[in-house]
């Protein structure tokens, strides 16, 4: 008699066990063979295209890579405002962020106030040394008259003497006001330099784009408080794209700037861009510890720039993207033409 459903039945149950065991060892197995397969394309592909290649023709793997430039800020604070968006796109000298400048502002005002000061304090100074002038001349008449009244005799000696103090004093009250005016000029100076320095640090605070990009990366948002030298925004200059290849010394040693080279990206491998060799490593990256063989020098590896013209890019910049892989062409030997499989080719 049965002791439970058929369902249920132990036997039923490890059939069914071993039946799933079976269909995830079959999708494993053909999941296996799909990436070998594609493995096995792409290395044919690539060995097809690499055999297609007439000597003096050098390739070599990379990925485009565009300059990344940091919009920091030069003052420690707190974001007030950021006025752009991951994937935006910005002109060189647009506003990007904002700093708070609540404390500047109120230096600033400082600063402006002292500047007025002493430029009141000039004016005073100006009117002491009209006065004393008007006294020198007094003074300078009066003992005139009494030098000329003593050489008569109609004056004393005593007379002549206190009136010649006179007009020494009003003539030191004159030079000491005359110091007074550069004193002036100086103290006017250095509060507009206080004013300048601070309206320096709030135009800091606007943190603009140095040159026309992509934001790439928003790091700080409104309300938080970053320190001196922090990056708020990262911008993509796709004006300046470039791929980075490695190239034997054999072919590195023979290249020359300026060189033309060629450009096919693994996502768009029907299009053909032109570039330009515009740096050669002068030391190798992979150098065995010792290099006595030419089998070891074969090994050594030069990078190798193949930047892309920007008024090529102007064009494509809505379709420019960093990060692509693709591979590298490079016309190592001047004399050889470039095959119709490398022939220029871009989208319309």
């Amino acid at each position: 008699m049965r002791k439970a459903h058929g369902l249920l039945h132990p036997y039923f149950l490890l059939c069914m066990l071993k039946r799933t065991q079976i269909m995830k060892k079959t999708k494993v197995a053909v999941a296996v063979l799909l990436i070998v397969a594609a493995i096995a394309g792409t290395a044919w592909w690539q060995i097809s295209q690499a055999s297609n290649i007439p000597e003096g023709i050098s390739r070599s793997n990379g990925r485009i890579e565009a300059e990344r430039i940091s919009v920091a800020t030069k003052l420690a604070g707190r974001v007030a405002e950021v006025l752009v968006s991951e994937g935006d796109w910005v002109e060189a000298g647009q506003m990007i962020a904002r700093m708070d400048t609540a404390d500047l502002d109120a230096k600033l005002h400082q600063a402006q106030a002292a500047v007025q000061q002493a430029k009141q304090q000039k004016l005073q100074a100006e009117a002491v040394l009209r006065q004393h002038r008007a006294e020198l001349i007094t003074a300078e008449a009066e003992f005139a008259r009494v030098e000329e009244l003593a050489s008569k005799g109609f004056n004393s000696q005593s007379r002549l003497d206190t009136q010649r103090t006179v007009l020494a004093s009003a003539q030191a009250a004159v030079a000491a006001s005359e110091a007074g005016i550069p004193l002036a000029d100086a103290t006017i100076a250095a509060a507009e330099a206080v004013v300048e320095g601070i309206q320096s640090q709030i135009d800091d605070s606007s943190l603009r784009a140095p040159r026309a990009g992509r934001v790439q990366y928003v790091l700080k948002h409104v309300g938080e408080v970053v320190a001196a030298g922090s990056s708020i925004v990262t911008l993509t200059d796709l004006s300046d794209m470039y791929m980075t290849v490695f190239l034997p010394s054999a072919a590195a040693g023979r290249l020359a700037m300026g060189a033309e080279a060629r450009i096919i990206l693994d996502a768009i491998p029907e299009y053909v861009i032109p570039a330009t060799v515009t740096f050669v490593a002068s030391t190798a990256q992979f150098t065995p510890k010792s290099v006595e063989t030419s089998e070891e020098r074969d090994q050594l590896m030069f990078r190798v720039k193949l930047t892309i013209a920007p008024e090529l890019l102007a064009d494509y910049l809505d379709r420019a993207r960093a990060g692509v892989p693709g591979v590298g062409y490079v016309l190592v030997d001047q004399s050889v033409a470039w095959p119709p499989e490398l022939a220029v080719r871009l989208p319309e």
